[in-house]
């Protein structure tokens, strides 16, 4: 007698049912869904990462351009305004001024921060100002934008060069200390030197994932050059 389950088994053994084709199916689409789950987390955190580090990358860019600036600021007035204007604050506001580029938050600031090279051919004098301006990218808050002239004796008019430092500030304030206390203005033409240091206090603007304000960012420059008056000379003499 010759029996049929060795054929029944080869039979069986040669392909899948249809419920475990459909079982095939269900399992890969779960390991597929963890998958792309697992992956485009990732990728949003990436992206979080990636926007946090340009964030505080551009921060200390721009606080290291504002203290090199202000360490380099130069005596007012001289043989020529030109090279060395008066540092006066009437420019600026309370809220301050809107010009073209956007709002004035510092005065013109004469620093010897410049390069002279084949790229740069201008002298180390320039002239640099900040303002706040509304961002051309949609982006929340305002841009820093630091306006230079590099050429402060043109044959032309020389227009201003305007570099985007960071984005989403909420508020740039400047105060200027005269030995004693802190100034919200100064006039060099009246107080006939430049302040014992000037602090920058940059707010950021707070993001919606923020429970609370992040703290203002304080940079206190002390300013090293100081000119002799006459009184001082015939004092100390």
């Amino acid at each position: 007698m010759i029996s049929i389950r060795p054929f029944q088994w080869q039979r069986r053994a040669g392909g899948f049912t249809l419920i475990e084709v459909l079982l095939s199916v269900v399992i890969f689409a779960i390991v597929l869904a963890a998958i792309n789950t697992v992956f485009f987390g990732t990728l949003r955190l990436r992206n979080k990462t990636y926007e946090a580090f340009n964030s505080v990358l551009s921060l200390q860019q721009a606080v290291g351009i504002i203290k090199r600036d202000l360490n380099g600021i130069m005596l007012p007035g001289g043989t020529t305004n030109m090279l060395a204007g008066q540092f006066q604050t009437a420019l600026t506001s309370v809220n301050g001024a809107t010009e073209s580029i956007g709002t004035r938050v510092s005065p013109d600031i004469f620093t010897c921060t410049g390069l002279l090279d084949e790229i740069e051919p201008w002298g180390e004098v320039r002239k640099v100002a900040y303002f706040l301006a509304q961002p051309t990218n949609n982006t929340p808050g305002k841009d820093l934008i630091r306006s230079i002239t590099h050429n402060l004796l043109p044959v032309a008019t020389d227009e201003p060069v305007q570099q985007w430092l960071m984005s989403g500030v909420e508020k740039m304030v400047l105060q200027y200390h005269d030995g004693t206390t802190w100034m919200d203005n100064w006039d060099s033409t009246i107080a006939t030197n430049l302040p014992k240091a000037i602090k920058v206090e940059i707010t950021l603007l707070q993001e919606a994932t923020q429970k609370s304000a992040p703290a203002p960012i304080q940079i206190i420059v002390p300013v090293m050059v100081q000119s002799s008056t006459n009184a001082t000379a015939i004092g100390g003499s």
